[in-house]
């Protein structure tokens, strides 16, 4: 009786459209409950889901599922499946797609709410240490956080230190990572009375399955050899391997910690970083033609084009610009070294726009706080946000194809037969 009269009118309308139409919603019931089938609540919970589910989708197309009408200003096309766990266990979610925008039940995005949780987290620990400013007073304002107190917040960043911590342990076992990208970002950090700046060091790689990781995030005080050897050497001890190319800044002490722990590594200076150093020694007013000059060389359709156009961009800046010049021969072989892949990967391995825009991410949360009161609540924050951009990319389409992936594969080691490109791609 408690079922009756509990049960929504939307889902008797749209489970009307789900089951056969000579079935109620309460003969349905009544059959579930005379089965008394072990797994009667997971499946009552499940049928509930898609029915609740198929009612949003009406309402943000405009008219039922199949059923023609003037209103509809959408449609449906096709499902996306999706572990949901819940107290009776794991259900398959089928969410429906949409031909044009998307749909998500919000129920589902508990898990994309950690970056949000950490960013209250840090800054209620900075108001609660007694760092806070009227400028921190307001955002916690408009966060929402009202008589928080310290126990709050202690509970509050043990459960997503928890999180992160495991996210930052994991196994790397989704290898070989063919293509790895680092970099790091300087955050201000409050240590001994004082401000100083720290380095949050940042990996992310190309698994087996062409889909973008986040391999690890750590925090140093310098970004010298030192750290990014021992950075590093926790990336492999945890599994990483089979890195064909990693892609970064000219630092030295990466370039070398690369070296030493991932031999057989190629190295392929950033696109982005690069284009920074080269500006530095230009003159600014002709800036803009050495800019072309260089994107030319990477629109090129080949290897053998790519070096010919290297060599005409020095020619033509020998005479009028000897130390852009000079600086361009010095990083040849840093800058091209992508020319050893196949060209279809090219734009993938020499752009590094991916990575800036992950830490365009991390700086739109980071910068909310300013300065952090430790290094544990930057780990918090910026873990995160790591960990929801590493579920986003491994939820979402392939980043390279598994083809390309087998080429890339095959022109490092020379030993892949077209019988395994068929049977990687397939």
């Amino acid at each position: 009786m408690i079922l009756r009269t509990e049960f929504p009118l939307k889902l008797k309308e749209t489970y009307a459209m789900t089951a056969k139409p000579s079935m109620t919603p309460d003969r349905f019931l009544h059959e579930q409950l005379a089965a008394a089938s072990p797994d009667l609540l997971r499946d009552l919970l499940s049928t509930f889901i898609d029915a609740l589910m198929g009612a949003e989708v009406d309402a943000v197309c405009g008219a039922p599922y199949g059923q023609p009408s003037p209103d509809r200003t959408n449609s449906r096309n096709g499902y996306r499946h999706r572990d949901f766990d819940t107290r009776t266990g794991t259900i398959d979610v089928a969410i429906p797609k949409l031909r044009s925008g998307s749909y998500f039940p919000d129920w589902l995005l508990e898990r994309r709410r950690r970056a949000e949780r950490a960013l209250t987290s840090v800054v209620a620990t900075c108001y609660l240490l007694g760092v806070s400013t009227r400028r921190m007073e307001k955002l916690v304002e408009q966060l929402g956080i009202t008589r928080l107190s310290k126990s709050q917040v202690s509970v509050m960043a043990a459960e997503l230190d928890e999180q992160v911590e495991a996210f930052r342990t994991r196994p790397l076992d989704q290898g070989p990572y063919t293509f790895v990208a680092m970099d790091a970002l300087v955050l201000k950090v409050r240590e001994g009375g004082r401000v100083v700046g720290v380095h949050a060091l940042v990996a992310t790689g190309v698994n087996a399955d062409g889909h973008r990781e986040i391999l690890g995030i750590d925090v140093t005080s310098a970004e010298d050899g030192a750290g990014w050897l021992g950075f590093l050497r926790g990336l492999v001890a945890r599994g990483l391997s089979g890195v064909g190319l990693v892609t970064s800044d000219a630092h030295a002490g990466l370039v070398a910690a690369i070296g030493a722990t991932l031999p057989g590594a190629g190295w392929q200076r950033c696109r982005t970083h690069y284009a920074a150093n080269l500006m530095a020694v230009t003159p600014k007013a002709s800036w803009p033609w050495v800019r072309t000059l260089l994107h030319s060389v990477y629109d090129q359709p080949d290897t053998a084009a790519v070096h010919d156009q290297f060599n005409r961009v020095l020619d033509a800046l020998a005479d009028k610009l000897p130390k852009v010049a000079d600086h361009l021969e010095a990083a040849r072989t840093d800058v091209l070294a992508f020319t050893g892949f196949p060209k279809q990967l090219w734009r993938q391995i020499w752009s590094n726009n991916p990575q800036e825009r992950l830490n365009r991410e991390i700086r739109r949360r980071t910068d909310v706080v300013g300065i952090f009161p430790d290094r544990n609540s930057l780990i918090r924050l910026v873990g995160a946000v790591l960990a929801e951009q590493h579920d986003e990319w491994i939820e979402g389409r392939r980043y390279l194809g598994l083809d390309l992936l087998a080429k890339a594969r095959a022109t490092e080691t020379e030993e892949v037969t077209d019988t395994d490109l068929k049977a990687l791609s397939a």
